[in-house]
């Protein structure tokens, strides 16, 4: 039996292929469109998952929406009723598209999947489980666990911003929820609107800002007590008040009530071009450290609820992997799971497998893998022909090969000799991180990588880290984590053993002289709190990615390597072939690899770009 799951209409739309309770095929809409959380229907993306399982749409039995419109409808009105009569510029604006398009989100569904193909919707069965249900099923059904607490917390789905579940067999049973417009989401939200940070889009900035902020310092403490007594109450149990006088994303268009934050933190709100200042990274710093002290709370009211070891995370705010790195630590539970597409986009294969499971009541067989997500290895693969219209089209030059042990030998001596790859590999990833299938990989021991990856490859702001892919057997070696982090999503402290002590007040150098100290062996994935944002490869999912890093630890005695995203800011993660030569074109990487295919810069005719990537791709 086949079910789509959709995702679609606020932000990272989506869709997923379940069959007979596995994932088939999963893929955001942006990577198609190319534009970046693209919130539109996902028809590109459902065109993907039928012809990877060679089916049309009359073949699907089921189709699941991840949330119920009708509930979130409700929820706005209320809202606005319960703050008449502001809000009324808001009002204005997001009712007459509710009434247009999303209050008749049935015929919307039917109306868009009829342009794909022969769809008769009296035999297909149509279902709308809540938001919080789909992030919960997203990340207990695939995992590994017979049963498990569930942890779902994002901005918000129809009411619920929170929710604690437990998972057992093929049921989940939500066990406590907390309501809009109380949200931990929302209020790291505000945080990234207010250092100028793009909402639903750079708080992972605001993630990797925070280090910088002077840990210990009178100006964090300070704004730390600001927080907890202006913004917010935290209970025992990790549930939350927020004080609506500061805030304006219940009724208004912006996030916060500027003149007042800037009135509590002396401060003005930050520009997105401005210049970081060290007050910036330290109120970062401030909204970390309590949202981890809430994430902490939570979990253990959610041990005491289930009384479980295991734990399942799903939200958008479970992609704050440093709070996740903060909790793993803490020893609540002993296994925790998260969903790789843990924002929206997750909801897609969520609510297809909560109709499976819940619906249908089709009963779990618990994988004998790491997961079941395969790796996150879901999307469209490259296949040669691919390839060679690439090469005719742009008349590129390329070496072919047709040994991987020989292709792998030559690139892990070009990393070695300091150059930056781009490397396309089977199947593109689903959710927002490379995970060595379209990655730009460098050389994690070179002291200058960081600075030129940011600079002349990504385009982006010099203090965001690069992260780990590292062979999972050798982990232990160098980070302080004894668990797999398959989908880069635990953060945790290089070991002493592979790290230089800091220089005398290191806590308050400038950002700047923080940035270019070297605090490791492994200095261009070293965070400047001496963290990393670790992935490990298996072989088992990703054989090619691991037989690339271990040649290159047999070549130099080092089995890691340093992995960002194959994009440039503001961009999609690449997916098709030209994708990839075009931004490999833009930027100033030196090599360019594609299944069995090596592209060097040097050898490539000139590249007439007509666009601007800067003018085509809205800086995130």
């Amino acid at each position: 039996m086949k079910i789509l799951g959709i995702s679609a209409f606020y932000h990272d739309s989506a869709a997923a292929l379940i069959q007979d309770g596995k994932i088939i095929a999963a893929a955001q809409e942006e990577r198609f469109t190319r534009k970046k959380h693209d919130s539109a229907f996902p028809t590109n993306a459902i065109r993907f998952c039928l012809e990877h399982a060679d089916c049309n749409l009359s073949d699907v039995e089921a189709i699941a929406f991840y949330d119920k419109p009708l509930l979130k409808f409700e929820r706005l009105l209320e809202t606005y009723y319960a703050f008449a009569p502001g809000g009324i510029q808001s009002f204005l604006t997001a009712i007459p598209v509710w009434l247009k398009e999303k209050l008749f989100l049935k015929k919307l569904i039917r109306d868009e999947l009829n342009e794909i193909g022969n769809f008769d919707h009296k035999k297909t069965n149509l279902f709308f489980p809540e938001h919080h249900l789909s992030h919960a099923a997203s990340a207990f059904y695939p995992s590994a666990f017979e049963e498990a607490a569930i942890l779902t917390v994002d901005g918000v789905g129809e009411w619920a911003t929170t929710s604690l579940s437990h998972g057992k067999g093929n049921n989940i049973k939500i066990l406590k929820e907390l309501r809009f417009p109380h949200s931990l989401g929302l209020l790291y939200s505000a945080f990234t609107y207010f250092i100028g940070f793009k909402v639903n889009s750079g708080e992972y900035k605001l993630m990797g800002l925070a280090p910088y902020g002077a840990h210990g310092s009178e100006e964090v403490q300070r704004f730390v007590n600001i927080i907890r007594t202006h913004l917010i109450e935290i209970q025992s149990d990790g549930s939350i008040w927020l004080n609506q006088r500061y805030f304006n994303y219940a009724t208004g268009l912006r996030m916060v009530d500027e003149s007042k934050w800037m009135s509590l933190f002396k401060m003005p709100a930050r520009k997105p071009e401005d210049p970081i200042t060290q007050q910036h990274c330290n109120l970062a710093l401030a909204i970390q450290v309590v949202t981890e002290d809430i994430i902490v709370a939570m979990a253990r009211e959610l041990r005491r609820l289930t009384g479980s070891h295991n734990l399942c995370m799903a939200g958008g705010v479970a992609l704050n992997c440093v709070a996740n790195g903060k909790l793993l630590n803490e020893g609540i539970f002993r296994n925790i799971f998260i969903q790789p597409a843990s924002g929206d986009a997750g909801g897609a294969p969520g609510a297809a497998l909560a109709t499976w499971h819940i619906a249908y009541n089709q009963p779990r067989a618990i994988t004998k893998e790491l997961d079941g997500m395969k790796g996150s290895y879901l999307g469209p693969s490259i296949d040669e022909r691919d390839v060679h219209k690439l090469i005719h089209r742009y008349k590129a030059k390329a070496i072919h090969f047709s040994n991987e042990d020989e292709l792998c030998a030559v690139v892990a001596e070009k990393i070695n000799e300091g150059n930056v790859i781009g490397w396309v590999n089977g199947r593109m990833e689903f959710g927002p991180r490379a995970l060595g299938a379209r990655s730009i990989l460098g050389d994690a021991r070179n002291t200058e990588m960081q600075k030129k990856m940011n600079v002349k490859i990504k385009y982006r702001e010099s203090f965001r880290p690069f992260a780990p892919s590292i062979l999972a057997e050798a982990c232990h070696e160098y980070f302080n984590l004894d668990q797999p982090s398959p989908y880069m999503l635990l953060v945790q402290q290089i070991k002493n053993t592979r790290s230089f002590p800091p220089p005398p007040g290191y806590a308050n150098l400038d950002m700047r002289s923080k940035l270019y100290f070297t605090r490791s062996e492994l200095p261009a994935i070293t965070h400047v709190d001496y963290s990393a944002r670790i992935q490990t490869v298996h072989e088992e999912t990703n054989p090619r990615y691991h037989k690339l890093i271990k040649t290159f630890y047999r070549r130099t005695g080092c089995p890691v390597i340093v992995n960002t995203s194959f994009n440039v800011r503001g961009e999609p993660i690449v997916c098709t072939a030209e994708d990839a030569y075009r931004c490999f074109m833009r930027t100033e990487m030196d090599y360019l690899v594609i299944g069995d295919f090596l592209f060097a810069k040097s050898q490539q005719p000139d590249f007439n770009d007509k666009e601007n990537w800067q003018e085509t791709f809205e800086l995130d």
